[in-house]
């Protein structure tokens, strides 16, 4: 039996998100397992890395769980790991949330929606944080698009509340985009490494999805 870790660190949405991984899981041959123990993340097969709240308390209590250490090494090893919302910040370098230092496992930073006076479409105000159901379009590289995405359609609607969003550096670490006002990068990808700033514990079937392909994803 293949375990997957969900890191916990003290500021994730375990519950939901351990509640729709077990729903994947049923049948396969993994265990999901919901873990404050840093030998136990090290030794799973797959670890999933959920945060909400600021991002200068999640990296503060990652550091002070000593799980921080647990997740690099993972990675190191190359084992599969799927960042979820603020989850999928702390990967990148650095945040202006406080600002703070991230992991540094994708180039990149972390910025503010600066959209005070901007108008959507309806001739509503664009509102900060970000919340509710929005489209995600895949991005194609040259092996065409991430085989997360596999089983899930161009466009389709996730569920999304932010306050800061993913700039990375590299245009081939972006699988995905949004539009809110700017067009920001909603899901990145490096190695064995894929992250979405919305929540496919909270997005019905095509969050299920992506859940289910990352228990098949072979990187």
């Amino acid at each position: 039996m293949k375990s997957v870790a969900i890191v916990d660190y003290g500021m994730g949405n375990l519950r939901s998100v351990s509640q729709a991984l077990e729903h994947v899981a049923k049948g396969l041959p993994w265990q999901v397992v919901v873990s404050s123990d840093p030998q136990q993340v090290a030794q799973a097969d797959r670890l999933v890395l959920p945060g909400q709240g600021a991002m200068p308390d999640c990296m503060r209590e990652l550091r002070r769980s000593g799980l921080q250490q647990a997740v690099l090494g993972a990675v190191a090893a190359a084992k599969p790991l799927f960042g979820v919302c603020v989850g999928m910040q702390m990967l990148l370098e650095r945040s202006d949330e406080g600002p703070t230092d991230g992991l540094g496992l994708i180039p990149g930073s972390v910025r503010r929606f600066e959209l005070q006076g901007r108008r959507q479409s309806d001739g509503s105000r664009y509102k900060v944080p970000h919340m509710g159901w929005n489209t995600v379009r895949q991005i194609a590289h040259d092996g065409g698009v991430h085989p997360m995405w596999r089983g899930i359609a161009d466009r389709a609607a996730f569920y999304f509340v932010h306050s800061f969003y993913a700039d990375p550096s590299d245009a081939r670490n972006i699988a995905g985009q949004t539009e809110y006002g700017v067009t920001f990068a909603s899901a990145i990808c490096h190695a064995t490494i894929f992250a979405t700033q919305f929540h496919p514990e909270k997005s019905a079937s095509a969050g299920l999805e992506l859940y289910r392909n990352f228990l098949a994803w072979k990187p």
